[in-house]
């Protein structure tokens, strides 16, 4: 069955439900196959790399991705109810930003490889090692799974001063 993908709403910080921890998908139906197509048009829209179920305010464990370089060659992935069971490395990801929080960059140490287990869009489940680019975005995205921002990896001065700036910028809308 084809069905019509829409865009969703990206929340951005300081809205709460972003920092709200993740329930565990128990059920991959359409209503579900729905949600993943239209995260990952959203996801293209906007455009990014990477976009969680919690930045269009659902509270499940689950994410799209897109590392591919050519944009005209789309490799779309999807991880339900990801976790990361080893850790090695150490690497800063320059410049890295998020599309739920906008106009801002910074860089995060993050781990240079990893070890995920998850399931795919269909039930199967998935072990793959990630390194470099793709570890990053992937920690990234599976941040938001327990309510955790990118900036809340940064300095303490350099979050405050980003949450000044978006709290005059909501003060003067």
């Amino acid at each position: 069955m084809d069905q019509k993908t829409n865009t969703l709403t990206i929340l951005t910080y300081p809205e709460p439900f972003l920092k709200q921890l993740t329930l565990p998908v128990r059920n991959i139906d359409g209503t579900l196959q729905v949600l993943i197509d239209n995260m990952a048009e959203t996801m293209y829209a906007a455009p990014g790399v990477g976009l969680a179920a919690p930045q269009v305010g659902v509270g499940q464990s689950f994410l799209v991705y897109d590392i591919a370089v050519d944009r005209d060659h789309r490799d779309l992935r999807v991880l339900i109810n990801p976790r990361i069971v080893e850790r090695s490395g150490e690497v800063i990801s320059e410049n890295e930003g998020c599309l739920s929080v906008p106009d801002f960059r910074a860089d995060v140490k993050r781990a240079s490889q990893i070890l995920v287990e998850a399931v795919d869009r269909d039930g199967n489940p998935l072990r793959f090692e990630a390194e470099g680019m793709h570890a990053i975005v992937l920690q990234h995205e599976m941040d938001h799974l327990s309510g955790t921002l990118f900036i809340d990896h940064i300095s303490a001065l350099k979050r405050q001063l980003y949450k000044r700036r978006v709290m005059k910028e909501i003060k003067h809308r």
